[in-house]
């Protein structure tokens, strides 16, 4: 690969950082505004936001780093985009809960709750598929994802829902809208891998969780599984 080749690769994977790290923050802010329940980590960052007086951006990055703990075992490295994840998503989610007003139209309200939580896939999809180091967070889900050879939807509705409950008794905000996110962002997100062509997934941040052997129409009529790898790196 040349130089020249090099450097736009570079400039394309920091604009999917960039671009999945803004959309993830502003999905955050605009759950928040929906008034409908809170995804299942943004119930924990409030009730840990309550319980200590942070922000609630404050407390996503605070609670970013705790989550970086559970990396050791599963032998994950940070990247920048790791660093990235806990510092723009923080600033992103408090900015957009200073500029977004809040709705009162019901449909409204729900249309903000369903747009925010595909936003959050796609957003996902986009940061680490940069493959400069997923955010705490989803190096947890990628992580185990290779360690365990399970799914990213089967993955991703474990944590999400271990989450929920730990935020709930901490006194954060449930409702319709969080149930829609923890069992909706699993599929969404494998939904948004399994359209992603095979070529760019290979590429990728999610080239060790994804199989391209598997990404055939028929299995595109299915499932397209995340497998463990058979030699995990160091």
């Amino acid at each position: 690969m040349t130089l020249a080749a090099r450097s736009q690769q570079a400039a394309l994977r920091g604009l999917a950082l960039l671009v999945g790290l803004l959309g993830y923050g502003m999905s955050m802010a605009i759950m928040v505004r929906a008034g409908l329940g809170l995804d299942p980590w943004d119930v924990f960052h409030q009730g840990l936001a309550r319980h200590t007086g942070m922000s609630l951006g404050a407390a996503t990055a605070v609670a970013g780093v705790a989550v970086l703990l559970a990396w050791i075992p599963l032998r994950n490295r940070p990247g920048v985009g790791t660093v990235a994840n806990v510092v723009v998503i923080a600033v992103t989610v408090d900015v957009g809960l200073a500029i977004l007003p809040v709705p009162e139209a019901l449909p409204v309200q729900v249309g903000w709750m369903i747009g925010a939580v595909v936003l959050n896939a796609m957003s996902t999809v986009l940061y680490v598929g940069a493959g400069l180091g997923p955010g705490p967070r989803d190096g947890l889900m990628t992580g185990l994802v290779v360690r365990t050879g399970w799914s990213v939807r089967l993955v991703r509705t474990a944590i999400e829902s271990t989450v929920l409950a730990a935020g709930w008794m901490l006194g954060g905000t449930v409702g319709v809208g969080t149930v829609i996110y923890a069992f909706g962002i699993g599929p969404l997100v494998q939904l948004f891998i399994r359209l992603t062509p095979a070529r760019v997934l290979a590429v990728s941040g999610w080239a060790d969780v994804h199989d391209p052997r598997r990404t055939t129409a028929a299995e595109y009529g299915t499932m397209g599984e995340c497998l463990k790898t058979t030699q995990p790196t160091v």
